[in-house]
């Protein structure tokens, strides 16, 4: 269980470039999906894309069917994917603003708007090509995730700066 570092600061040149395409479907990029995989689930968070962890390819991991209820979340019934080169080739027209947070950008929160559902044509581990129609707090995870191999951040999308906190403004909000 390897867990690598994850960069963090907005301004950090890595992720703030456009990831490569992936060329090489090897046992290298098997051994980095797992840790990625790993990392992510260090980090207790629902997605993690390359650049996070200093590595300009286009692959993301993402947490698909995270479900929240009766104020427990959930990951019984979640699948976690690995997308190599991804793109979003449709999505509809409704969209919702909701709050994200970061692993890079730690103890800060904004309202972004995202599609409510894409389409997203990706290659697996093994370089087949995979088709998914997302909605909702999916399409979501893989729009932030795609991001990041595009070298764009969620505060980069919140469009008014009163939707943007930290972590102590949050916390005193709920008081």
């Amino acid at each position: 269980m390897a867990k690598l570092k994850i960069i963090t600061g907005e301004g950090n040149r890595i992720l703030r470039a456009r990831s490569k395409e992936v060329v090489k479907f090897d046992k290298d990029l098997q051994k980095f999906a797992k840790d990625l995989i790993d990392t992510m689930k260090a980090a207790k968070g629902l997605g993690i894309a390359a650049p996070q962890v200093g590595k300009n390819v286009r692959i993301f991991i993402a947490t698909l069917g995270y479900k929240t209820g009766r104020g427990k979340a959930t990951t019984e019934r979640c699948s976690v994917v690995a997308m190599v080169n991804p793109v979003i080739v449709s999505h509809g027209a409704d969209t919702e603003i909701d709050e994200e947070g970061c692993l890079s950008l730690p103890g800060q929160y904004g309202k972004v708007e995202r599609f409510l559902e894409v389409k997203i044509k990706f290659f697996d581990l093994e370089g087949q090509k995979q088709v998914l129609e997302l909605n909702g707090l999916d399409a979501r995870v893989v729009q932030h995730e795609l991001d990041h191999i595009n070298g764009v951040l969620f505060v980069d999308r919140i469009k008014e700066m009163e939707h943007f906190q930290t972590g102590l403004l949050k916390q005193m909000n709920k008081i």
